[in-house]
């Protein structure tokens, strides 16, 4: 093994969030492997906020059946082999109870498979890629709304539903990073067939695609390196030479999502619409402005203006409750990227306490047996499971930017405080 590796493997930052002094018998490890540093690095801080504040106030509370949570994180350096090595860690050697899942699904799919062998529940904060479902793990649920293949869907549904057929756009360039969660996502737009690398075997066939059913003709796709890329200038030319009328922007971090709309911004492109899978981020606002950003859509799978109704050491916890939190532990507004793993926290929590159990086969069976009438309730709403690990019956939240705020416009018809769609963007 690498030094690097070796050290940021076995440098494991130990949090007791309340009162309990050094661990003992009766607390409840729980370990997450994030990337505090590297590419991922302004996601994974956030999921390290969100898990501590909600090991905060379940430990405030008085624990889990009476015992607190000591939670431990390890900085993965957005590297899978360090992600893989510390959860091996977790489990041999810090003998953790349960496991939180990390960011992303570059680091997701291949850990899911550790957790696999271990058979420790793992709950998926942000791990899209439809593969990561279809390789038979057992105790694997997702705590977004979907598939990435599938956003396509809600894209489009917002559009249906408040643009007439006649106005639509007509032609898309998609342009994406050669990323698990963006090449998902393409594919389902696209029409793509779902191939698994390891058994070449087809997971689905996603034909026609959510673009060709909507009659919108694909005039351009472009695919950028992984890591290292800049050349942001020249693709945003090539973009706005294709003359296509809506953009679709496919990102792995709000990063990327500020890079492509700077670019877009300088070149003066000027499309009907502009859909991104990253940017509801507040780094987002704030690096390129709320002109540049007026019009954009991105989904999401929370929002601030959604009161969903969860649970939290037995009793109601809404999603205006965790914003009030959050706000006075951090000194700033919340975002999707620590709501969802504050709601993972809370599933935990649900299913030790619903397990009467650590046990991860009980934990898991209790997942299992969740329905959308008995669910495990979160500030992301609801929650049960198919075979596969895949929430039911959700849609995504799609938001767009509107003078500077983030607002809600799709379903419409779901939640109080949904605004109308803003179309056409008229550039940028």
């Amino acid at each position: 093994m690498r030094l690097a590796n070796l050290l940021a493997t076995t440098a494991v930052t130990a949090s007791v969030m309340v009162g309990t002094g050094a661990a003992s018998a009766q607390t409840i490890k729980i370990g997450a492997s994030l990337p505090i540093t590297g590419g991922l690095s302004v996601s994974g801080e956030k999921h390290r906020r969100g898990y501590d504040l909600c090991t905060k106030l379940i430990n405030e509370a008085g624990g889990i059946m009476g015992r607190q949570v000591e939670l431990l994180i390890s900085d993965n350096r957005s590297d899978p082999a360090t992600a893989i090595n510390q959860y091996e860690r977790f489990i041999n050697v810090d003998k953790v109870d349960a496991v939180y899942g990390t960011f992303s699904s570059r680091l997701t799919f291949p850990v899911a498979s550790i957790l696999s062998k271990y058979n420790m529940v793992h709950p998926i904060p942000s791990g899209g890629a439809l593969r990561i479902y279809e390789q038979g793990y057992k105790n694997i649920f997702y705590f977004q709304v979907n598939a990435a293949e599938y956003v396509g869907k809600d894209v489009i549904g917002v559009m249906k539903e408040s643009v007439p057929a006649d106005q639509l756009p007509k032609t898309a360039a998609i342009v994406h990073a050669e990323d698990f969660f963006a090449n998902a996502i393409a594919a389902g737009l696209t029409g793509a067939k779902v191939i698994d690398p390891a058994s070449n075997k087809e997971i689905a066939d996603l034909a026609p695609g959510y673009l060709n059913e909507a009659g919108i003709e694909v005039v351009m796709t472009e695919i950028w390196p992984e890591e290292g890329f800049n050349d942001w200038l020249n693709l945003a030319n090539s973009v706005k030479r294709s003359g296509a009328e809506m953009i679709i922007g496919l990102t792995a971090s709000a990063e990327e999502a500020v890079q492509l709309t700077r670019a877009f911004k300088t070149v003066g492109a000027t499309p009907k619409m502009v859909y991104l899978s990253q940017g509801a981020q507040n780094e987002y606002i704030d690096g390129v402005g709320n002109d540049a950003a007026e019009g954009v859509l991105i989904h999401t799978t929370w929002d601030a203006g959604v009161n969903f109704q969860g649970m939290l050491s037995g009793k109601p916890y809404s999603n205006a409750d965790f914003i009030e939190a959050f706000t006075a532990e951090y000194g700033v507004e919340p975002d999707e990227d620590s709501a969802i793993p504050f709601a993972v926290c809370q599933g935990i929590e649900q299913a030790i306490t619903g397990a009467g159990s650590t046990d991860n086969a009980a934990m898991g069976e209790w997942l299992k047996a969740r329905t959308t009438d008995d669910p495990v309730r979160t500030v992301l709403g609801d929650f049960s499971w198919d075979e596969v690990g895949l929430p039911q019956e959700k849609k995504h939240v799609m938001t767009q930017w509107q003078g500077g705020e983030l607002k809600f416009v799709y379903p419409t018809d779901q939640f109080e405080g949904v605004v109308p769609f803003q179309y056409p963007k008229n550039g940028f």
